[in-house]
């Protein structure tokens, strides 16, 4: 296996992301969005509150005589630690392996994810990693330790898509179990059905979470240039269809444009941050021109 670093931590994409930042745009578990503080900063920490332990937390700071008390886990939070938590949701499905140039949307989709983990974890916020088809084939729990990004990019090299999806069961799910609000972004090519994933992003919305839609497109996908016959093999137990491309070509972007104008739509009445990114375009241009467009909306 290539090193994990190498294929998906683009330089470009990683310098240009660091200095745009990814902060909260909304109240998030009682601090103001864009407010929250580094842990790096001064040396007037004070204690906050309590919350309860989950997978992840840093040890340091469980609070031992409450343990002692009720046998119950409690971390102490402190008004100048860094308090949201990023859960980066990968479409893991099977149509997520179609690539008419030299990268396929899966490794498109991983690079993003490592990127975006890397600047949040090094901004001092947290990350968890959730890899799905139909359900969630892989998660690794949330994290604030710089360390732990060498631990998700060794998932995503392992990891290989070979199912169907069901991405609207995936986020109710999601919604049910994530207790602490924070920042669900979602990167998959949303090739499912359009009202359940939408119906999920509410749900997700409805429970106080900031969501993030990216929507990763292969440019034949969108511009569907194939000439002559053409044999079409379905990536998700579809079939084969053999074809003229130009006796479809209107018909077929007519269907795809009105169903991402639909995404879109529907996106933006839940307030869910929406961007379309073509796997033909760098990467450091898609991340650093959305993380600039959030940094002037969060103002």
């Amino acid at each position: 296996m290539a090193n994990p670093q190498a294929q998906f931590l683009d330089p470009d994409a990683i310098s240009r992301a660091e200095s745009l930042g990814l902060q909260a745009r909304y109240i998030v578990e009682g601090y103001m969005a864009g407010e929250h503080k580094s842990p790096y900063r001064g040396f007037a920490i004070e204690f906050a509150q309590h919350r309860e332990y989950a997978p992840g937390d840093d040890l340091r700071h469980l609070d031992w005589k409450v343990l002692g008390r009720t046998d119950r886990h409690y971390v102490k939070q402190y008004e100048q630690e860094t308090n949201y938590v990023a859960h980066l949701l990968l479409d893991g499905s099977e149509s997520m392996n179609y690539g008419s140039g030299p990268i396929t949307k899966m490794h498109y989709a991983k690079m993003i994810a490592a990127c975006l983990a890397y600047v949040i974890l090094h901004q001092g916020d947290a990350v968890a990693l959730g890899i799905f088809d139909s359900e969630m084939r892989d998660y690794s729990p949330r994290s604030d330790n710089k360390a732990s990004i060498h631990a998700i990019m060794t998932r995503l090299a392992a990891f290989e898509a070979r199912q169907g999806t069901s991405l609207g069961g995936v986020l109710h799910d999601m919604a049910r179990q994530i207790r602490r609000k924070g920042i669900v972004i979602l990167i998959s090519d949303c090739f499912d059905d359009e009202q359940k994933i939408l119906e999920g992003i509410q749900h997700l919305r409805f429970g106080g979470h900031e969501v993030i839609l990216l929507q990763v497109l292969d440019p034949h996908e969108l511009d569907f240039p194939f000439q002559g016959l053409v044999e079409f093999h379905g990536l998700e137990s579809t079939g084969v269809l053999q074809t003229r491309p130009a006796d479809v070509r209107k018909s077929y972007q007519q269907e795809l444009g009105g169903f991402l104008r639909r995404i879109r739509e529907g996106c933006e009445r839940d307030h869910c941050h929406y961007l379309q990114v073509n796997t033909s375009q760098p990467l450091h241009e898609a991340l650093s021109g959305y993380l600039a467009f959030r940094l002037r909306t969060t103002r």
